[in-house]
């Protein structure tokens, strides 16, 4: 029963995760296509645009996309349904003040960024925070009634549109980042009225019965996470900031086209804390034994290491192509910023704010945070002061998240009495490590010794395949499993039954 259970929920994660790699994918090809259209000033400004309005969303989302997940599992379906259209409408009066503040104050953040243009973008794009808020939560949603699938596809849908509408302006009329901005409308436009479609869907044929749920109760737990999140964004806007401020776009669109997560290790791990959070938090309702807690966390663990361990090695040994390959040869630079993130991809995979969040302990999820933050901004100046360098300020940033994984491990420990090494399956861990850099050397050895120059994408591709073919032949050395993952897929798959749960 158990293992059935671990099936089901790596089912689950799948779709989560096809979700969230077909959004990565499109936002690639879109910056892709628009890096090469736009002039390097203008792609940055575009990007200093979407920078603010991330800065700001974690704000005015107010953490109400997490209370899907948190109370959406304790209530009957019916109230289910009215708590869903209650948070969303929370969301879109935040979103209308997002607008709002990024109209008014669209002056004022062009100052601060040093950029005249930048005004002129935010007051285009300010609209768009009112259309969007509203469709978040979808994945809290469909996450905790195990229809994961609608996910998977609301996310490649909505990720399509905004591609096309965004990108076609720029490419077919020639346009400056202003017409891609009008297509941001027009596909945010049309993701409201899917995400009211799609929010509808678990319940179909359900009369709406009226929930207890208060508006206090929803603050109550969402206020913790908001500090905590702010202070998140504050952490990684530091970075952001001080390249953007001190060093000009020119440099900050080779920064922010370099310095990206690897789209599997958001698959992953995001997949995995929308399927784990729900469990976790009736585990530990239940009162459940903290054996059969770490053994549940140790076992996605190993799963998603399975997974990013190998794919991190092979991108930060082949990064320089990687990035002609997506951006062209203009954004060399941008290598040593993806080589330097792809290092913070080893301790992505650890999930500890489900676990945490779980328990009950925002108060010291939102403590930690605010303390990184301090130390991301006055560390990051000082940083910028001294070394007088992009490369030294993203080497610090990654740092920085690196030691907050480590103290929430250690506080989970603590927590449950146990010793932090516990947590974790080491040998396998280390293992995956070896076998991979011993391949990819191998492999880099050869391409350089026997194989003549080729073109960075062809090189590129003959790379990966050899990684992959040698790297699956010699697993059984290591007693390595590569394709455990994805036995449970490939075994429901064949026994006809359905992969939406």
């Amino acid at each position: 029963m158990q293992t059935e259970h671990q099936n089901n929920n790596t089912i689950q994660a799948f779709w989560v995760g096809m979700g969230s790699l077909s959004s990565f994918a499109l936002g690639i090809v879109s910056a892709a296509i628009l890096s090469r259209y736009l002039e390097k000033a203008e792609y940055g400004t575009y990007r200093q645009v979407l920078y603010v309005y991330n800065t700001l969303l974690v704000i005015f989302s107010a953490g109400l996309p997490r209370v899907f997940f948190y109370f959406l599992p304790r209530f009957p379906l019916e109230q289910g349904k009215h708590i869903v259209w209650k948070v969303s409408k929370m969301l879109f009066f935040f979103g209308m003040a997002f607008s709002i503040v990024l109209y008014a104050f669209s002056g004022i953040i062009a100052q601060i960024l040093r950029n005249p243009e930048l005004a002129t973008g935010l007051k285009y794009f300010s609209p768009i925070p009112m259309l969007l808020l509203p469709t978040l939560g979808i994945e809290g949603i469909f996450s905790t009634y195990k229809k994961t699938i609608y996910i998977a596809i609301y996310n490649t849908a909505t990720r399509f549109l905004m591609l096309i509408f965004i990108v076609l302006p720029v490419v077919i009329f020639q346009g400056g980042y202003i017409y891609a901005i009008f297509g941001w409308s027009i596909a945010s436009i049309i993701a409201l009225l899917l995400a009211i479609y799609f929010k509808g869907l678990p319940f179909k044929g359900i009369e709406t019965e009226t929930s207890n749920l208060s508006y206090n109760a929803v603050f109550s737990y969402s206020l913790p996470l908001v500090v905590a999140s702010i202070a998140g964004i504050a952490i990684k806007a530091a970075d952001q900031f001080y390249i953007s401020r001190f060093f000009g776009a020119e440099v900050f669109a080779e920064y922010s086209n370099g310095f990206i997560g690897l789209p599997f290790v958001g698959m992953v791990t995001g997949a995995t804390s929308m399927v784990l959070m729900p469990i976790f938090s009736k585990m530990i309702h239940d009162k459940s034994e903290i054996e059969n807690i770490i053994k549940l966390w140790r076992s996605a663990l190993l799963k998603s290491a399975i997974i990013i361990y190998p794919l991190v090695i092979f991108f930060i040994f082949n990064a320089k192509n990687i990035v002609e390959v997506i951006y062209s040869s203009t954004y060399h630079n941008s290598a040593i910023y993806f080589q330097i993130a792809m290092v913070l991809n080893f301790f992505n995979i650890i999930i500890f704010a489900p676990l945490l969040l779980s328990m009950g302990e925002t108060k010291f999820y939102a403590r930690l945070h605010m303390l990184i933050a301090i130390v991301a901004w006055f560390i990051g100046y000082l940083i910028v002061l001294v070394f007088k360098s992009p490369v030294a300020v993203a080497t610090f940033s990654v740092s920085l998240s690196i030691i907050t994984v480590l103290i929430c491990i250690k506080y989970i420990s603590i927590l449950f009495e146990v010793s932090p090494f516990s947590l974790f399956p080491l040998k396998k861990i280390s293992a995956l490590i070896t076998h991979a850099l011993l391949v990819i050397a191998f492999v880099n050895l050869v391409n350089s010794q026997l194989l003549p120059p080729l073109v960075n994408y062809v090189s590129l591709i003959v790379t990966f395949v050899g990684f992959t073919v040698i790297l699956l032949c010699t697993a059984p050395i290591f007693r390595l499993d590569y394709l455990a993952v994805v036995k449970p897929l490939i075994n429901r798959f064949r026994s006809g039954q359905s992969l939406s749960t």
